[in-house]
C-alpha cells in the first residue's frame, strides 16, 4: 500500500543492528517505548489471531477477504486491526486491485523471539531461595 519503508525493531546504526535480549541487558527508554507499542499490538486477541493467520497461511500471504469471514466483527474494524499490527511493524500488505494481501515480516518476529530468548550457552538463573 505504501512504499514507505518499515524501521524494523532493533534496527539502527550500530554495527550489530539488534538489541540485546531483555535476559541479557537492559533496554534504554526508547527501546522499550518501541517493544511496547510491539507488545501491545500482540495484546488483543483479535490482532493476535489476525497475525497467526497471516503466518500460518500457505504461500506467506492472505487476502483481507480471506481473513474477514473469520471473526464476527466489520470489515473497518478489521482493518483497524490489520493496520495495527502494520503500525508495528509485524505484518506488511500489498494492493492487487480492489484486495489487499497480508504478509508477515519475519525479520521483526525474529528479533522478537531473539529479544525474548536467553542465549544457548547462558544458564538459567537458580530460582531465589533455593541451594546451588
Amino acid at each position: 500500500m505504501s512504499n514507505q519503508k518499515l524501521r524494523v525493531l532493533g534496527q539502527d546504526d550500530d554495527a550489530d543492528g539488534c538489541y540485546p535480549g531483555l535476559l541479557t541487558a537492559p533496554l534504554d527508554e526508547d527501546q522499550a517505548v518501541e517493544l511496547a507499542r510491539v507488545f501491545k499490538a500482540l495484546g488483543d486477541p483479535v490482532r493476535l489471531r489476525l497475525l497467526s493467520m497471516i503466518a500460518s497461511r500457505a504461500g506467506g500471504e492472505v487476502c483481507v477477504c480471506d481473513l474477514t469471514p473469520a471473526f464476527d466483527l466489520s470489515q473497518p474494524t478489521i482493518s483497524h486491526h490489520l493496520k495495527l499490527l502494520r503500525q508495528a511493524g509485524l505484518i506488511d500488505c500489498e494492493r492487487r486491485g480492489t484486495w489487499v494481501y497480508y504478509r508477515l515480516v519475519p525479520e521483526m518476529t525474529d528479533r522478537l523471539a531473539g529479544i525474548l530468548t536467553r542465549p544457548a550457552a547462558e544458564p538459567l538463573p537458580a530460582p531465589a531461595g533455593t541451594a546451588s
